[in-house]
């Protein structure tokens, strides 16, 4: 039996949840930040040595490859780490929202099931009347639908028997 105070608890829980979630996010877009401050003042570096390569030093030509490819895998780990908190941050989201919504459903059944409580007998009474004719009511379903079933299997029996007792006679005259 859940109560109340268990649902609110849950759902207080779910709540801090999703606010610990967020400054997770919070973090991680400072981190991105941080990243895109590196990945500029690395392009500037490389703006730098370019601007040399042109006059025309080769000594620092490997220097200039190896920021290139500094740049080029910070770049990369920055689109990977988008990429993963992206995704991340949907998966939290469906997470939450099913979360949300079970809870949902369980404080409309803990409501319903107070607001029975406090009905009178004879309602009470004709809510169990209710269910009880409502499951009358599929097993009457089931069975119409089982009777239907065997007649047209029988229709069909019939049909073929008729057709066949046909073409015995036409093939007796």
């Amino acid at each position: 039996v859940v109560t109340r105070d268990d649902v609110e608890e849950s759902v207080k829980a779910i709540f801090q949840y999703v606010k610990d979630k967020e400054q997770l996010f919070k973090d991680l877009r400072s981190q991105t930040e941080e990243i895109e401050q590196r990945i500029l003042v690395k392009q500037s570096e490389r703006d730098f040595w370019l601007e040399y390569k042109n006059v025309g030093s080769k000594i620092h030509a490997n220097k200039i490859e190896s920021l290139e490819k500094d740049i080029k895998e910070v770049q990369d780990e920055l689109q990977r780490t988008t990429e993963h908190y992206r995704d991340a941050l949907n998966v939290v989201r469906e997470e939450n929202k099913s979360l949300f919504d079970r809870h949902l459903k369980l404080l409309s059944e803990e409501a319903l099931k107070s607001a029975v409580g406090y009905l009178d007998k004879n309602c009470r009474r004709e809510i169990q009347e209710n269910e009880w004719l409502k499951e009358e009511v599929k097993i009457y379903r089931k069975e119409a639908s089982d009777l239907k079933a065997s007649v047209q299997l029988l229709e069909e029996e019939n049909t073929s028997l008729v057709t066949k007792l046909i073409d015995f006679k036409l093939q007796n005259l």
